[in-house]
């Protein structure tokens, strides 16, 4: 084996290959290398009848391996785990080669897509294997033995019988607090709509007429009684949850929490708000996250794959989501200045009324521009205001359709990775299907 032209003939997993040793002496210190040395016979599984070396491996990484002695550049299948591969090359004793360019962006997108993907899988039992450690640590407290149970109670409605009985409760007290709120807006309304005139120019009045909720008091208590189920349910939640910093940091809790003031400060300062009315309106406007509370209802569902996977791609661009309205804020400074120091400009020419008076409307005119609502409270009179609304409405456009590309993408690696997952989870669950069905 020692000619240019000599051939060595190779049976990976049941395909032979055959080639030069020359080409297998490319890269010195390799097994394939020493596959020419005359020995290789004793070291190797060697038919002399067939003349041909076995080694029972993977026929189609070979191929790419093969390929590699000849090229030099280094490829691997589209649907290659890089796990394998690095396996792989390791058997072949090949430790500095480095993938061809097109082969390493793929396979690293997708590991990185399958990592990011775990990791936010693993999260989702974050508070499973927190009670979990917290049962390993022998504390035999009464909290420590009614956590799991209570917890679940609370927060997994298909836990158990009675976890859906208190998810179902808790959904029918969400439902009269919406509607007591759309029914006390009526009665703040119709107070405000008459003192309108009255402390329109000053927050400290005595007015003619009633508080609203002297006009319907039974809101009030139906609303404190709603609040009292909150309160209590908050506790125990905050009470037997195993992470209290990351319950802290859910924005759905942090509505809760604010959601149980407005009623207790309106019982408490009851005179104060009969002399300072804008201060009820501001327990109003606080009332508005009640309505945060019927995202509970996506817990009495199965929340849908897609809808999760949407809802990670978005965690996972927000980056990209700040840096586009860096862009759009830019964007609306800019072209708002052009178009009030446009529309002065010309003025002499259109000789007629402006839609603006200071520059802030101006923003407020770039911003609904570029994001192609359009209003038309505000229009451009003059040539020069048109060229650049013009101008804003395109380069609008443009600021929204180019990061859409970069969702997509994100959403479809991660939405196959998703599925291969509850593929490999229904396998699990149900040995007996066919390799068929799952996939």
């Amino acid at each position: 084996m020692d000619g240019s032209k000599e051939k060595i003939i190779l049976n990976v997993g049941g395909i032979r290959h055959e080639t030069y040793c020359s080409t297998l002496r490319i890269f010195p210190g390799t097994k394939l290398c020493s596959l020419t040395e005359p020995h290789a016979s004793t070291l190797y599984d060697y038919n002399p009848t067939t003349k041909e070396f076995f080694f029972d491996r993977s026929a189609q990484l070979f191929g790419y391996v093969l390929s590699y002695y000849r090229t030099k550049h280094l490829h691997c299948p589209a649907d290659t785990c890089r796990s394998v591969l690095e396996e792989e090359l390791a058997f072949w004793e090949i430790s500095d080669a480095q993938l061809a360019p097109c082969c390493w962006l793929k396979l690293t997108n997708k590991d990185s897509q399958t990592e990011e993907f775990n990791v936010w899988d693993e999260n989702e039992h974050a508070d499973d294997q927190c009670l979990i450690v917290q049962v390993e640590r022998r504390d035999f407290s009464w909290r420590a033995r009614w956590q799991p149970k209570i917890w679940s109670i609370f927060e997994k409605p298909f836990s158990s019988l009675s976890a859906k009985c208190l998810a179902i409760i808790s959904l029918l007290f969400i439902i009269g607090i919406v509607i007591i709120f759309c029914e006390e807006t009526t009665a703040q309304y119709e107070y405000f709509a008459a003192n309108l005139t009255i402390f329109g120019h000053s927050d400290v009045i005595h007015s003619i007429h009633e508080p609203y909720y002297h006009q319907a008091p039974y809101l009030l208590h139906l609303e404190l009684f709603c609040v009292l189920w909150f309160t209590f349910e908050f506790s125990m939640r905050f009470f037997f949850c195993p992470d209290k910093k990351k319950f802290l940091r859910n924005p759905l809790n942090v509505a809760d929490f604010l959601s149980l003031f407005p009623v207790y400060i309106e019982l408490f300062t009851a005179e104060q708000i009969q002399k300072m009315p804008s201060l009820a309106l501001w327990l109003g406007f606080v009332r508005v996250v009640y309505l945060l509370k019927l995202l509970k209802i996506f817990k009495l569902i199965e929340t849908p794959l897609i809808l999760r996977v949407l809802s990670y791609t978005l965690k996972s661009i927000i980056r990209e989501i700040c840096f586009l309205l860096m862009i759009l804020a830019f964007e609306t400074l800019f072209f708002g200045s052009l178009f009030f120091y446009g529309e002065l400009l010309g003025v002499p020419s259109y000789q007629g009324d402006l839609h603006f008076t200071d520059i802030i409307i101006c923003f407020w005119w770039a911003l609904i521009t570029l994001t192609t609502v359009g209003y038309g409270d505000i229009i451009p009179m003059t040539t020069f205001g048109q060229v650049m609304a013009a101008f804003a409405a395109i380069f609008g456009m443009l600021t929204i359709i180019i990061p859409i590309p970069i969702f997509l993408v994100k959403f479809k690696g991660y939405y196959a990775t998703a599925i291969t997952k509850q593929k490999l989870k229904m396998s699990k669950k149900y040995p007996d299907l066919s390799y068929s069905f799952l996939f």
